[in-house]
């Protein structure tokens, strides 16, 4: 699938707080935890626990979130299809929606049992 400017827009409009019940909800009935997801946030965009929850209570929309998020050097290496989009295809010009898919697909990973180890990508010297 294509990403349009429309979708793009949605994305970047919507509330991190709005989706977060649902990826813990998620986790927690796959056995993973808060802990761990945060973990995964983290790594990609740099906010700690204080500043996660700091997003949260101030209903930031995904576009903020990632404006101040300083994304892991190694998000590159996310790779596959999350919502039938393949992420290594989504063009430059729709940056914040292969943000949003970076983080989908780490909570994918995680969701489904994936080792801590490999969700966090590391480069292959």
């Amino acid at each position: 699938m294509k990403v349009t400017a429309e979708k793009n827009e949605r994305i970047a409009k919507m509330t991190f707080a709005s989706v977060y019940p649902h990826y813990i909800n998620r986790l927690e009935k796959n056995g993973r935890t808060k802990e761990e997801f945060h973990q995964v946030i983290e790594w990609l965009t740099g906010f700690d626990e204080k500043q996660i929850q700091e997003m949260i209570d101030e209903k930031v929309t995904f576009r903020t979130f990632f404006q101040e998020a300083k994304i892991h050097p190694n998000a590159h290496l996310i790779k596959g299809v999350v919502c039938g989009y393949r992420i290594e295809d989504i063009d430059d010009e729709f940056e914040l929606y292969r943000q949003c898919r970076y983080l989908d697909k780490l909570y994918d990973e995680l969701a489904k049992g994936r080792k801590m180890e490999k969700i966090l990508r590391v480069e292959k010297k």
